[in-house]
C-alpha cells in the first residue's frame, strides 16, 4: 500500500491547455519532494566552482545566451502564445523585454565592482566586494512565462549563484526551452535548474535549508505567504504581489490619446498583467463622458481571437476557471450598481467556441466601495471612476492598499511634476500608461504590492542576489606597538 501511494505521488501532473481551443496540449510531470532535494543538491554541488568563475566568463555565457534568444525569439514567443493565450506580437514583446535583462546581466563585471578607500587610518585601507548567496530560487507567474523568469535568473547566475526556477504549472514550456538554450550557451550543469509543480513544490523551496533566497511574482495573498514562510526559514525574500493600477485623465489631456492608451493598458494580454490599468480616473464628468464616448466603440470593435491569428488584438484568458471568475466579477459589478457600458461575457469566437474567451468590458460610475474596484480582477474589465479634482484623484489612489503602478495623462508640466511627487506608488507613468522600467532600472511597487525591501532587476537585482562584504586591512610595518583597548578611531 505504501509503495502504491508513493507511486501515485510520483505521478502527479498538471494539464497544460491551449486557452484558444480549450484543449490539453501537454501534461507536465510534477517533481516529487525527493526529486527536488536531488536538484537542490546538484545546484549546491555546482555552486563553489561557479562562484569562483571570473565574472567575465559568466558574462560570456550570457552573451551566447542572448545570441540564442535572438535566434529563437519567434519560437519562444510561439510557446508563450500557445500556452498562455496572448497574441503573438504581445508574446514577442515579452521576449524582447526579457532579452534586455539578459543584456544588462552580461555587464556583470562592471556591476559587481566594489569600492576602495585608501588610508582610512594610519596604514589602513578598506575595500568592499559583493559575493553570491549560494543556491537561490525564483517562483514565477503564468502571465509572463518568459520575461519574469528573465527578471531573475540572468542576474542571479551572473552574480555567481546557482538558480532554481519554479514556473507556473499552467504554462511551463517556456522555462524548459530557456533551460535548453542556456545549456547550449555553455552554462555548466547544476547552475540553472527547472522544477515543475504546484504549492507542494513551492513549499519544498521555502522550507529547504540549502536555498538562500527566493524571488517571487504573483498575487498578493501568495506573495505575503511566501515572504512570511521564506523569512521564517531564514531566507532572503522579495515577493511582488498584486495591483490595482489607476490612470488619471485630466481635462487638458488629449482624449483620443488617453482612450488609445487605456485600450492597450486595460485589454492588452486580456488584462492579465500586474501593470494593467484597471481603473480610469476621470477628473470631471466632462472627461468621464468623453472617455466613455471614445472607449465604447473601440471596445466593441476590439478583435478578440486566438493568439496565432495576426489579426487578433486580444487573446483568451489562461483557464476556463479564471474566465468564469472574471465573468462573475462583471455580474457582481452590475449587482452592486455600476453601469455596465460594454458587456463582453457573451462573446463567441467562431471556430474556437471552447476557448477561454471573454470580450472587453467597461463599467462607468464605479465607486470605491464596490467589489470590482477593490479586488484585482486580472481580466479585461476596465472601471471608470469619476472625481471632481486632481486632489481627489490623488487621494483616491493613495488610499488604495495596492501601489504597483499608476499613470497620469495631462499636457500640463506642473501637474505632471506634482503627480510624480505626490503619488505613493512604486512606478509612475506620465503620458505612459504602463510604466514598466527598462532593464537597467528596477521594477517594484509599494505597500501591499511588494513584500521585502528590494526591487527586481537593475541595480536592485544585483543587490538582492549578492551580499556585501567589507574588508579593512593593514600590513604592519615595524615592531609591535602593544594592545589597544579603545574602539578603533581615526585621529
Amino acid at each position: 500500500m505504501k509503495a502504491q501511494l508513493k507511486e501515485e505521488k510520483m505521478q502527479r501532473h498538471g494539464d497544460v491547455f491551449n486557452p484558444a481551443t480549450g484543449e490539453v496540449v501537454r501534461q507536465v510531470q510534477f517533481h516529487t519532494p525527493a526529486e527536488i532535494n536531488e536538484i537542490v543538491a546538484k545546484a549546491k554541488a555546482a555552486f563553489p566552482a561557479w562562484a569562483e568563475t571570473p565574472p567575465m566568463r559568466r558574462a560570456r555565457v550570457m552573451f551566447r545566451f542572448v545570441e540564442l534568444l535572438n535566434k529563437h525569439a519567434t519560437d519562444l514567443a510561439l510557446i508563450v502564445s500557445t500556452e498562455h493565450g496572448k497574441v503573438q506580437v504581445d508574446a514577442e514583446g515579452e521576449v524582447q523585454r526579457g532579452i534586455e535583462i539578459v543584456e544588462y546581466a552580461a555587464g556583470i563585471p562592471n556591476l559587481l565592482k566594489g569600492e576602495y578607500s585608501d588610508s582610512v587610518g594610519t596604514g589602513v585601507d578598506s575595500y568592499s566586494m559583493r559575493q553570491p548567496l549560494g543556491v537561490v530560487a525564483g517562483i514565477t507567474p503564468f502571465n509572463f512565462p518568459a520575461m519574469v523568469p528573465m527578471w531573475m535568473f540572468p542576474i542571479a547566475i551572473t552574480c555567481g549563484n546557482c538558480f532554481i526556477l519554479k514556473p507556473s504549472e499552467r504554462d511551463p514550456s517556456a522555462a524548459d526551452f530557456m533551460a535548453k538554450l542556456l545549456k547550449e550557451a555553455g552554462l555548466p550543469d547544476g547552475v540553472f535548474n527547472v522544477i515543475h509543480g504546484d504549492k507542494e513544490a513551492v513549499d519544498a523551496i521555502l522550507h529547504h535549508k540549502d536555498i538562500s533566497a527566493v524571488s517571487f511574482v504573483g498575487s498578493t495573498p501568495v506573495a505575503e505567504y511566501i515572504h512570511k514562510t521564506g523569512t521564517e526559514n531564514g531566507k532572503r525574500v522579495q515577493a511582488l504581489g498584486g495591483a490595482k493600477n489607476h490612470m488619471i485623465v485630466m481635462p487638458d489631456a488629449d482624449m483620443g490619446q488617453a482612450a488609445d492608451a487605456l485600450m492597450g493598458a486595460a485589454f492588452g494580454s486580456a488584462g492579465e498583467r500586474c501593470m494593467a490599468i484597471s481603473v480610469a480616473v476621470a477628473v470631471t464628468d466632462k472627461v468621464g463622458d468623453a472617455l466613455v464616448d471614445k472607449l465604447t466603440p473601440l471596445i466593441n470593435k476590439l478583435k478578440v481571437g486566438p493568439g496565432a491569428d495576426k489579426a487578433s488584438e486580444m487573446g483568451p484568458l489562461i483557464t476556463k476557471q479564471h474566465r468564469e471568475k472574471v465573468a462573475s466579477y462583471v455580474a457582481t459589478g452590475e449587482k452592486e450598481g455600476a453601469k455596465l457600458v460594454v458587456d463582453g461575457r457573451k462573446l463567441v469566437v467562431k471556430g474556437h467556441e471552447n476557448g477561454f474567451f471573454l470580450g472587453g468590458c467597461l463599467f462607468d460610475n464605479v465607486k470605491p466601495n464596490m467589489t470590482i474596484y477593490k479586488d484585482e480582477i486580472f481580466g479585461p474589465v476596465l472601471s471608470l471612476v469619476r472625481v471632481k479634482s486632481y486632489a481627489e484623484a490623488v487621494a483616491l489612489i493613495n488610499s488604495n492598499e495596492y501601489a504597483n503602478g499608476t499613470a497620469i495623462f495631462t499636457n500640463d508640466g506642473g501637474t505632471a511634476r506634482n503627480f510624480a511627487r505626490d503619488i505613493n506608488v512604486g512606478m509612475v507613468g506620465i503620458n505612459v500608461p504602463i510604466p514598466v522600467p527598462v532593464a537597467f532600472n528596477s521594477f517594484g511597487g509599494w505597500k501591499r504590492s511588494l513584500f521585502g525591501d528590494v526591487h527586481m532587476h537593475g541595480a536592485e537585482g544585483v543587490r538582492f542576489f549578492t551580499r556585501l562584504k567589507t574588508i579593512t586591512a593593514r600590513w604592519p610595518q615595524g615592531p609591535a606597538e602593544g594592545a589597544n583597548y579603545h574602539f578603533p578611531q581615526n585621529k
